[in-house]
Order: structure tokens, then sequence, then C-alpha cells
């Protein structure tokens, strides 16, 4: 009897609810907030709060498509569904697409953050090991890829909570040093609310969007959760707290604790705030918090991009055999296909030992197609709501101000685009990943026409 390829609903709720929080948590807080702050000044809260609001919504809008169906590789289940085939397998493999270049970044960022303890150690060790280590860990069992991602998740929460209680107890006490003054007053009296300007203000969306790459992660695990109609609303709905908390509160006491104008655009202020009070210690535990961001995003990556590649299979746009399970419900051949090609970062580690440029590019074209697989779940949710009317008036979960707000989230991802022209590297990352859109839409061509010719 041919055993049955499917997967294991095996992520608890509290697996779930972790990870959605360290999916809405990336290195871009604790290493690139230094010089969102420095382009925006306090205005960079707002960006935050706008960026935040919309990735809710379609999260909301997600939500309500999930309740309809939970299923794994759901943007492109739904957009194949209510938009046509050719977006199902465009969005699938680019949202595989995103992840390989978001894990290759962040696996070298691994070899890159050991360097601070072992500085001779050449990159692409460490970035082979963790390629490996993750791997055997997604290899056994869901659960246990669910376990370490709740660790890692609590991790970064741990650092936040830690920021925010030490930053109020300076803030409340009004600590004061040779280089600050800690008092909520520093938010307006240094230049204002938008020292920059409008400018300036505008120009920091573009490096704060890749921040909240990863906040979908939780509608890929909507295929393996215990019960996604009870864990899949709640940690949707704690999205805005999330951010409010995580974001916006970390910011806030980062800037209230010292002035926008004297943070670092080139090191963390997570660092620095530790080390104000004495902690020797702050920039490795600073490190080892970065590190454990950059393996939980690696370990996201492997994960994700190999229930992508299960799901495209399913629905025959991938090769047949990467939708087999072992024994115990593990894609096992969609995780060792997305292993080997990270191991292509791992062997970019060993061959260009300084490739800051090449990767800064590559997670460029990343965020680009992320707002692209956003931008398919917003529009497969119109189209839901079109021709699904009865299952969309029953659904308990509805995204709020359909399709007004559909529409508003779309016109929102194209102004982050037209922003993404402004500065020369992300210009060349809107030049380039065109071309990956085309050689999908040939790919998906000589599919079509090996089916039809199968048929």
């Amino acid at each position: 009897m041919k055993k049955k390829e499917h997967l294991q609903r095996g992520l608890s709720n509290r697996q779930i609810q972790l990870m959605a929080i360290g999916g809405a948590i990336g290195t871009g807080l604790f290493l690139g907030s230094g010089k969102s702050i420095h382009l925006a000044g306090p205005s960079i809260l707002l960006v935050y709060l706008i960026i935040g609001a919309a990735l809710f919504f379609v999260m909301r809008a997600l939500g309500e498509l999930l309740m309809y169906r939970p299923t794994t590789g759901s943007f492109a289940a739904f957009a194949e569904e209510f938009i046509g085939p050719w977006a199902g397998f465009i969005t699938g493999w680019t949202y595989w697409f995103c992840w390989i270049a978001t894990a290759i970044a962040e696996i070298t960022a691994v070899g890159i953050y050991l360097q601070f303890w072992f500085p001779h150690l050449p990159q692409w060790i460490p970035a082979l090991i963790c390629v490996v280590v993750l791997l055997l860990i997604n290899l056994a069992t869901v659960k246990a890829f669910g376990e370490i991602e709740f660790w890692f998740a609590l991790i970064k929460v741990i650092a936040i909570l830690a920021l925010i209680v030490v930053g109020l107890v300076l803030i409340f006490t009004g600590f004061t040093n040779a280089e600050t003054h800690a008092t909520f007053a520093n938010l307006w009296q240094h230049g204002g609310v938008f020292p920059n300007g409008f400018h300036g203000f505008i120009l920091s969306f573009q490096m704060a969007v890749f921040a909240f790459v990863g906040i979908e992660l939780v509608g890929i695990t909507a295929g393996e959760a215990e019960d996604p109609e009870k864990t899949l609303p709640k940690a949707i709905n704690t999205i805005p707290l999330r951010i409010l908390f995580f974001y916006v509160g970390a910011l806030l006491i980062i800037m209230s604790i010292y002035p926008w104008d004297n943070v670092s655009a080139a090191s963390s202020p997570f660092v620095r705030v530790f080390a104000m009070i004495g902690i020797p210690e702050a920039a490795g535990v600073v490190n080892f918090v970065v590190l454990t961001s950059a393996a939980s995003s690696c370990n996201s990556g492997i994960f994700s991009t190999s229930r992508m590649v299960y799901a495209l299979s399913v629905r025959k746009a991938a090769p047949a055999r990467l939708r087999r399970v072992n024994a115990r419900n593990v894609p096992a051949p969609a995780l060792l296909a997305s292993a080997v090609m990270l191991l292509i970062g791992v062997l970019l580690n060993y061959l260009i030992p300084d490739a800051a440029q090449v990767f800064t590019l590559v997670t460029s074209i990343a965020t680009i197609c992320f707002i692209w697989v956003w931008s398919m779940i917003v529009i497969a949710h119109l189209r839901y709501r079109r021709l699904k009317p009865e299952s969309a008036a029953a659904n308990r979960f509805r995204m709020p101000g359909a399709p007004v707000v559909n529409w508003l989230l779309l016109a929102f991802f194209v102004f982050v685009l037209v922003l993404l022209g402004f500065a020369a590297d992300t210009r060349t990352a809107l030049l380039v990943t065109p071309v990956w859109f085309l050689l999908l839409v040939v790919a998906y061509g000589l599919v079509r026409r090996h089916r039809m010719r199968k048929d």
C-alpha cells in the first residue's frame, strides 16, 4: 500500500505564538535601527507604525483566507485559486527565492558575528555548520523546528524587554553622564520630530520595510498547526501589540536615553544602551542576540522554502519527487533541495570573503519580491470576497475595511517601490528584479506546455 504523502500537524499554540513574535523581530531592529534613526530621527516611530499597520491588514487578509482553507504554501495556493495558475506559480517560486536570498545573507551574518569571538575563523566555516545543524533539526520533526524557533524568538524578546526596563529606569531616574541626559524630551528637543524634514522621513521607509520581512511566516505554518482555527487568528490579532511594544517601544526608549543625532548609523544602539550603564560585556551580549536572530532567520528560511517547494510539487509546479515525505511526515527531499541552495551561500563566503555589496543587492531584491508576495495576498483576498461571497459572509475572521483597505494597501506598496528608486543600492535591485520575473514567466510557459503535452 502506498504511503500517503502529507505533512503532520505538529506545531503547538505556544510555538506558533512565539514564531509570530520572532517573525516580526529581525536583525534589522537590532543592527539596522541605528541607520533608520539617523535618517528619519524620532519620526522613524511613525514610519514603523505606518508599515506595521499596513502589514497587519495584509495578515488579516491572509488570516481570512486561511480560515477559508488552512493549507501549506498558502500564498501560492490562494493566488492560483483566485487569480490564476500563473499567479500561483510565480508567487510560490518568488517566495522560495525571497527566503533563499534572505537565508544566504543570514548565514553570512552568522559567520561575521562569530568572528567577534573568533577573529581568525573563516566565515564560510560557521556558515556551513549553521546550514548542516539547522537541516538536521528540520529533518527530525516539525516539532523540533518549532521548538528551536520558540527559543530563538524568546532570546530576542528577553533582549528587548531588558532594553525597555533598563531604559525606563535611566529615564525616570534622570540618568546623566558626559554624553547624555536621559529624558523623554530628547524626542522633540533636537530639531523636532522631523529633524531631516519630509525627505528623511520618506526615505526611511525603504530601510524599515525589510525589518518586517518574515511577518507572513505564520501563513506557511497553517498546514502543520495543531489547531489552525484557534492559533492563527490569535497570532495575527496580536501583531499590532507586538509592533507597538517591540519596535516602537524599543526605539522610543533608545531615542529618549540619548538624542537621535547622537545615534551612530554604523553600530547597534542596543550595545550603547547596555554599555552606558557599565556592562562591559554589552557588545558580546548583543552580538549573541543578533547571532541567534540570524540563525533564527536561516531556520525560518529552510522551513518556509521546503514547505513552499513541497506545496508547488503537490500542484505539479515543481518536480514530483519533492512532494515525498519521510516516516516522520517531514518533506525531506524539499528540505535537502533548499539546503543545497543555501550551500551556494557557503561557497560564496568561501570565494568572496568580503561580499557585503553582493548581499545588500540580494536582500534588496528579496525585499521587492516580498512586496510582490504581500500584494498577491491582498489581491487574492479581493478576488475571494468577489468569487466566494457565501464563504466570506460566514467567515468568522474577516479583514476589516475591505475592499477599500485592499486598494489602499496596493497603493502603499507601489509607493514603497517608487521610493526604492531613490537610493543607489536599492535602485540597482529595482532594475535587476524584473529579470527574475521574466525567467519565471518563461519557466511557467515551459511547465504549462509540458503539462498540455502530457495530458
